[in-house]
């Protein structure tokens, strides 16, 4: 039901909750420490946090809608949750039941203008998933209609009836509720909440604007255009709208349906490699990445004619468009920052990333986190999820304990669209650690983190190459413009003379000649020092050049001496 009524006391239900632990907070975490009562206000936190945790999946689960987005969203947000609630959060899916045939018939009709049975020439009435905001049903299109599209087979994405006006009323919640925040100090110093529910809003907005949807996976298939690894349902655009979207049946096998995987002869290990390249190119590469790459939105599909040219028999396809995320170029730049600090356990130098992506204030006093930054990596740096497992716990949780104190000091919010990049990045390392306990997240960094060191240092080369040009064409056109200062002078047309001029000249001409070659050994030298790394041969020779400009600029000095 989606009548005034219902709408107004669900919204009274989500403002109450708030109100009702926004006060206990109130008393526990502000009034107590105030009064000298800290120790009380310790002793039970741990406790109390997870209950309301626990609570707050009850009333998302009852309540369906944004409340379990909500859930979802704020379990990534480490900068504004103490870990007993992120828990709790983790494990929150769309634990709702499905809306029944009729009602989604109904709606479906409306959005398509015909009558189902016009529009398909079968949809199956069990929904082959139900979430809180929509669900999916198989369905076969016409004879003329899979003509057409060339796909025969295909998936039927429905909202929920009223959803729009439950998301309506499920943002006005939130927003009151980040008004009241927004006047505690201690909030607002650390978070800016109404900025917060904004981002919160924006995306599940698109989420539900199926058109959008349909538009995101057609980028993304484009984006992967010839890629052999990656596979994108076709969308069949005569039956879309902005709610009911048509997509071609692509359901395979499950990411983490292991069994299956072996049964198929693939080995969930490499699915595991395979899937955090994917996961990776999209980000660093692309700048455009599924934000939202849980189990059921992913399938390792057999390939019917056999291996490509690869060597797999399989494929990554992605479905649910939903939620993308885009990587500004700014961040982009900041980003790899951190995954070159990362890759080279660098614990200063990923601080200082983590600044430049805007994490940090510019204010922020980052010695203490550099020190524990530095000490993680050094016990912790390259191991994968299994060597982790070994060591022993007690060892965590004294990180753990210096790590919090210390990031709890420091004002930091993370910056926009930052949060997608740290739940698509959390749910890619979770997959690939289940589908294979020896993953080790670094092995998969490092390629990134070495193209990326390459790429950095050919753009540092070329800016050092265009200031050499620039020179070296300066200086090439001296010797011309000296000789016409020379004609000046012969035809009168230039009063100062100087009886040392001319001497004064051929020094200068023979001092840019110099400059020239100490330009060009420069960039050569440097250039082949590059080029090793990929190339030893090629780097090399490079090198070996480099002496002959070498050998110019010292031997015109010791003439240019000898003519003095």
């Amino acid at each position: 039901m989606t009548d005034a009524g219902s709408m107004r006391a669900r919204y009274r239900r989500i403002l109450r909750f708030a109100a009702r632990y926004l006060v206990q907070a109130w008393w526990f975490e502000l009034t107590l420490p105030r009064i000298g009562l800290e120790r009380v206000a310790a002793r039970g936190r741990a406790v109390r946090l997870q209950r309301i945790a626990q609570r707050f999946h009850v009333l998302a689960v009852d309540l369906g809608g944004l409340m379990i987005k909500v859930g979802q969203f704020m379990s990534s947000r480490l900068d504004v949750l103490p870990p007993e609630i992120t828990k709790e959060l983790e494990g929150l899916q769309d634990e709702v039941p499905p809306v029944p045939f009729p009602a989604i018939r109904e709606l479906a009709e409306a959005e398509l203008g015909v009558p189902l049975e016009r529009a398909y020439a079968f949809v199956d009435p069990s929904p082959l998933a139900a979430a809180s905001l929509g669900q999916a049903h198989r369905a076969r299109l016409s004879d003329a209609d899979a003509q057409d599209a060339g796909m025969t087979d295909v998936v039927v994405k429905i909202q929920r009836p009223g959803i729009d006006k439950v998301v309506d009323v499920d943002l006005r919640a939130l927003r009151r509720v980040a008004g009241w925040l927004s006047r505690v100090k201690v909030v607002a110093d650390r978070v800016d909440m109404p900025s917060l529910v904004e981002e919160f809003a924006q995306t599940s907005l698109e989420e539900i604007e199926y058109l959008h949807e349909a538009a995101n996976a057609e980028r993304f298939a484009e984006m992967f255009a010839g890629d052999p690894r990656v596979g994108v349902p076709r969308v069949f655009w005569e039956r879309s709208t902005r709610r009911v979207l048509t997509l071609e049946d692509v359901t395979a096998i499950k990411i983490n349906d292991i069994v299956a995987l072996e049964a198929a002869g693939i080995d969930p290990a490499e699915v595991a490699q395979q899937f955090a390249s994917v996961m990776f190119d999209q980000l660093f590469q692309h700048g455009y990445f599924h934000a939202d790459p849980h189990p059921g939105n992913i399938f390792v599909t057999p390939l019917v004619g056999g291996a490509d040219s690869g060597g797999r028999a399989w494929k990554l396809t992605f479905i649910d468009f939903g939620m993308m995320g885009e990587v500004p170029d700014g961040l982009r730049r900041g980003l790899q920052k951190v995954l070159i600090a990362a890759a080279s356990r660098d614990g200063k130098g990923l601080v200082d990333g983590i600044r430049h992506v805007g994490v940090l204030l510019p204010s922020a006093d980052t010695a203490e986190l550099e020190r524990a930054m530095t000490k993680l990596f050094g016990r912790f740096g390259g191991m994968g999820f299994a060597e982790l497992q070994e060591v022993d716990p007690r060892e965590f949780r004294e990180f753990a304990v210096e790590f919090a104190d210390v990031v709890r000091t420091l004002p930091f919010q993370l910056p926009e669209n930052f949060l997608l990049i740290i739940r698509s990045m959390g749910l890619t390392s979770g997959m690939c650690s289940a589908l294979d306990p020896r993953f080790n997240i670094w092995d998969a960094i490092e390629p990134y983190a070495a193209q990326l060191i390459r790429d950095e240092s050919g753009n540092i080369l070329q800016g050092f190459g265009q200031k050499a040009m620039s020179v070296a064409g300066l200086l090439a056109r001296l010797p011309q413009r000296l000789d016409d200062v020379v004609t000046r002078i012969e035809d009168g047309r230039l009063t100062a003379q100087s009886p040392r001029l001319e001497r004064r000249m051929g020094r200068l001409e023979r001092t840019g000649r110099r400059v020239i070659s100490a330009v060009l050994f420069a960039a050569l030298f440097i250039g082949g020092i590059l080029l090793r790394v990929d190339d030893v041969v090629f780097g090399t020779v490079i090198m070996a050049i480099s002496v002959l400009p070498l050998l110019h600029a010292l031997f015109a000095g010791l003439a240019a001496r000898s003519d003095r």
